[in-house]
């Protein structure tokens, strides 16, 4: 049987996390009834905490943690790589912290994680940043975070956040091909689960429809970030009876499975079909012909999100600081030799 964890705890007795946290601490803020409920759950359930966070609770924390679940290994360390720059300037360590972002046990996981690392705060990558129960949870136990969102409006939700805007870039690369002449235009979506695949496809969808396009379902295939799922959603779509001249995919690695499509099927890119991807990932650059995609700033992002949230702890700690505002990146259209006009006529924006 598992050990019993700090949820088990705070389930038995009915309080939060961060209240058992209390306890454990043998903070005097809490209600001596609170406490006993606690401590009659910790002796019930055989529950041993972390020895090394005990009697630290008036040591200032000089650490963050970064949390990401994502398969794209170039995103993971760019993104890295901004918050360590930003930590670095400001004198904070940096925990990594990969993680299941479908887990049901993903939010008592991170509250845990803050405490037995005694974390000044979290970054949140997507698609964790995009969670409500799961920045409800955090927002419950007072734990500082700040998000990254695939958003084209700051949402104004009281969560802080960096956010992305997807949309207007997955529109930017639709309209190239739209206007290079490309009428049937096919598009391979990421996870689902992430907020940025819906956001390129409606990016997509509404370039269409500005040019008077039509959305042929059997054009869009479902599929995840990864190059088997570009291989094998291209493969559909170039044995389709009217195939489309142009195929976007979700992101780079997506696109270089159409490329590697395209050939394995002897059609000639970007004569025979025109391919764009999206993140401007290193490959991107080493395919041939390099991959038009939209260039995504995601050092720059992951370092802002770092300073925003370090920021908020100074303000927190009672420090005269301005917060940085929720700032918005637009990955910008990058045109390369993966595409080219088909010899028809570009449609017009009506």
């Amino acid at each position: 049987m598992r050990n019993p964890t700090i949820k088990d705890v705070a389930k038995r007795s009915g309080v939060s996390l961060k209240t058992v946290s209390r306890v454990i601490n043998h903070e005097a803020s809490v209600r001596a009834d609170t406490r006993e409920k606690v401590e009659r759950a910790i002796e019930a359930l055989g529950y041993q905490p972390n020895p090394s966070a005990r009697g630290l609770r008036s040591t200032h924390a000089y650490a963050i943690g970064l949390v990401y679940d994502n398969p794209n290994a170039h995103y993971v360390i760019s993104m890295q790589d901004g918050v360590l720059s930003a930590c670095r300037e400001r004198g904070f360590g940096l925990l990594i912290h990969p993680c299941d972002s479908t887990s049901p046990d993903l939010a008592a996981e991170l509250c845990a994680l803050v405490e037995r690392n005694r974390l000044a705060g979290l970054v949140l990558a997507p698609p964790m940043s995009e969670q409500a129960e799961l920045v409800n949870t955090l927002i419950a136990n007072d734990i500082s975070f700040v998000r990254i969102i695939s958003s084209r409006d700051d949402p104004h939700d009281g969560a802080p956040c960096v956010y992305i805007d997807d949309r207007s870039a997955a529109y930017a690369i639709t309209e190239h091909l739209i206007q290079m002449g490309h009428k049937r235009i096919g598009f391979l979506w990421g996870e689902p689960h992430h907020r940025s695949s819906p956001e390129r496809y409606q990016g997509y969808a509404d370039a269409l429809r500005d040019y008077g396009l039509p959305l042929d379902k059997k054009l869009v295939l479902p599929g995840r970030y990864a190059f088997d799922d570009g291989f094998r959603g291209a493969r559909k779509l170039l044995a389709l009876k009217d195939p489309p001249t142009a195929i976007f995919g979700s992101n780079d690695e997506i696109a270089a499975g159409v490329l590697a499509a395209a050939r394995s099927s002897n059609v000639d890119v970007p004569w025979g079909l025109s391919i764009a991807g999206f993140e401007d990932s290193p490959f991107s650059k080493q395919a041939w012909p390099a991959l038009t995609t939209a260039r995504q700033s995601t050092s720059d992002i992951g370092r802002h999100a770092a300073l925003q949230l370090m920021a908020e702890l100074q303000r927190k700690a009672g420090a005269a600081v301005e917060l940085p505002h929720s700032e918005c990146f637009v990955p910008e259209l990058v045109v390369r030799g993966s595409t080219a006009p088909p010899q028809t006529p570009a449609p017009r924006k009506g």
